[in-house]
């Protein structure tokens, strides 16, 4: 029987996201056999059971609750959307643990979840992506980067660096309101991105491992009414207008390839692992423009990732036992 910590919630903005995402996920893994599931909800200063019992994991990879005999930890889920599982803060303790776990490696995901250190990347890579420049500081000498970069390109789109579900995200359309942004997305992350604003059809990709094979699905697509960027109160909220389209209609097969194409040249060069949600634009003019990687995607009932995954034929019940399986037979 393998024992399987399941780590949810974190210390971000995303933390209630990351419960809900982990209840999916528990009710996939406990369709696996041979496998028993320790759920634990991360705290910024403890973690808990969801019966509010307090626990930590050992020196010797063991899950110590109040009052119950430790339990010997064979693998770990680290469903925490933002800090500190999309961060790789959290994989990097597992690291030093040596205990194998679901997603990412640390160097990646603390890549990724930059939006500056992943465009840098992907320009490298020369992968398209939208017109940026970034803001180290909220001083006088970047704010003037930005209005130049504003009445260059019209409107923009001010977003922290280091945060994920569009949290510190802000579509400015008028000059007035720029400097009141930036403050704003400061107050979220170390760096600022100020990125050129334009009308795509915003598409998403699915990459994932299975049978020993890295698959890219056929793009889904998210659709905002005109005008709606896709805000963390339009992903979350009940009240959102947003549908999304498991497999995007009236793409050429060409396009579908280069999306795929890009994707998993991404997924490959930055040494990502298992799995990742990988975002795209498609411009008015026909460009496709890498816009984020998330290294952890959501799993809620309306996240795309695990939909996408089976439209493409296959089980996230089926991926997760592969997973790990294969990190415990090494």
């Amino acid at each position: 029987m393998y024992q399987i910590l399941l780590a949810c919630g974190g210390d971000g903005s995303e933390h209630s996201i990351s419960l809900t995402s982990a209840k999916y996920l528990e009710s996939k893994l406990n369709e696996i056999n041979d496998i028993a599931v320790h759920k634990v909800i991360l705290h910024r200063n403890f973690w808990e059971t969801e019966n509010n019992e307090q626990c930590f994991l050992n020196n010797n990879n063991e899950l110590v609750v109040e009052n119950k005999q430790p339990v010997k930890i064979d693998y770990v889920i680290p469903c925490i959307h933002g800090f500190p599982g999309e961060t790789g803060d959290f994989q990097s303790y597992l690291e030093l643990l040596n205990l194998p776990y679901l997603g990412c490696p640390s160097e990646g995901s603390k890549l990724c979840f930059n939006k500056i250190s992943t465009k840098l990347w992907l320009s490298s890579l020369e992968i398209p992506n939208t017109p940026y420049v970034f803001l180290s500081e909220n001083n006088q000498a970047d704010q003037a980067k930005a209005f130049q970069a504003m009445r260059k390109w019209g409107a923009v789109f001010v977003k922290a660096a280091s945060q994920g579900s569009s949290v510190g995200c802000y579509k400015v359309t008028e000059l007035s309101k720029l400097s009141e942004c930036i403050t704003e997305a400061f107050k979220y992350s170390k760096q600022v991105l100020i990125e050129k604003c334009i009308k795509p059809r915003e598409l998403e990709v699915a990459v994932y491992e299975y049978g020993g094979k890295l698959i890219a699905t056929n793009p889904g697509e998210i659709l905002t009414n005109a005008d709606t960027f896709y805000s963390y109160e339009e992903k979350y909220n009940a009240d959102s207008k947003t549908t999304t389209a498991i497999e995007a209609q009236n793409l050429t097969d060409e396009q579908k390839e280069q999306i795929k194409q890009y994707a998993i040249k991404a997924f490959t060069q930055l040494k990502l692992k298992d799995l990742s949600r990988i975002d795209f634009f498609l411009s008015e003019d026909g460009d496709i423009l890498l816009n984020e990687i998330n290294t952890f995607p959501g799993m809620t009932p309306i996240s795309m990732f695990p939909k996408m995954m089976e439209n493409n034929g296959h089980s996230m019940v089926s991926f997760l036992e592969q997973c790990i399986r294969k990190a415990l037979k090494k």
